[in-house]
């Protein structure tokens, strides 16, 4: 079996061999670059399954290097920062990082969250009779986690994984109210080791890309969480 590749972007050589070595002793195959230019030729050439990306890089910034790889491609990727404001993690998941570790951080707990994104985000497919598709059907709004796709008001729409899966997950139980923590543990897996804002940024996401319907909306419950709500007649 293939090892699987991550590639390691900080200007910190100290910093990034010693990731590396920790990445290697746990059987994965790695590359270490300097700035944000080698990191998107080695995005290229060397195709990693994850990506480890320093945010205070000379020249191209690690922001605008995610902003980069997200154009083309949904490649898991972990920033790494010793920025620990709420501002930075939201910006960077807002750009569409899978995670964000503060610096210094604990080796072992780097590991496990690489192991924890790249569990999320690599299906194996098993082999089986084709199973019933999985898909919700609403006015304007067609959602199908079989498949991953989107159609909304009649055209394709690109939309992440984890913003799929989380939008599925709240159409197919119509007007029930999920807590923040419910949805982090039904999308992100109890082992994802983020928090609740999380869950915010990829609501902010999807509405900005569903914008609300005269049948149906993403509606918020102050003080709870969220909840897909389906408009009754009398409510419109």
């Amino acid at each position: 079996m293939a090892k699987q590749k991550i590639l390691i972007v900080d200007d910190d050589t100290n910093i990034s061999e010693l990731i590396s070595l920790y990445l290697v002793k746990e059987c994965f195959e790695t590359k270490t670059v300097e700035d944000g230019e080698s990191a998107l030729l080695a995005f290229h050439s060397f195709q990693p399954d994850l990506i480890l990306l320093d945010l205070m890089l000379p020249g191209m910034d690690g922001y605008q290097v995610c902003r980069e790889i997200r154009r083309e491609s949904q490649t898991p990727i972990i920033m790494l920062s010793a920025k620990g404001e709420i501002f930075d993690k939201v910006l960077g998941l807002e750009l569409g990082a899978d995670d964000y570790i503060v610096k210094p951080f604990d080796s072992k707990e780097m590991v496990a969250r690489v192991k924890a994104v790249l569990r999320r985000t690599t299906q194996q497919p098993k082999p089986a009779a084709p199973p019933s598709e999985k898909v919700v059907n609403l006015p304007d709004l067609t959602v199908n986690l079989t498949n991953y796709s989107v159609t909304y008001m009649g055209k394709n729409l690109e939309m992440p994984p984890k913003e799929l899966e989380l939008l599925y997950f709240l159409a197919a139980s119509p007007n029930q109210v999920f807590t923040r923590e419910q949805l982090l543990d039904n999308i992100w897996g109890y082992e994802y080791a983020g928090d609740s804002r999380t869950v915010d940024v990829h609501i902010k996401r999807l509405r900005e890309k569903l914008k609300d319907h005269a049948d149906w909306r993403l509606s918020t419950v102050w003080g709870i969480g969220y909840r897909f709500e389906i408009k009754t007649s009398g409510s419109r």
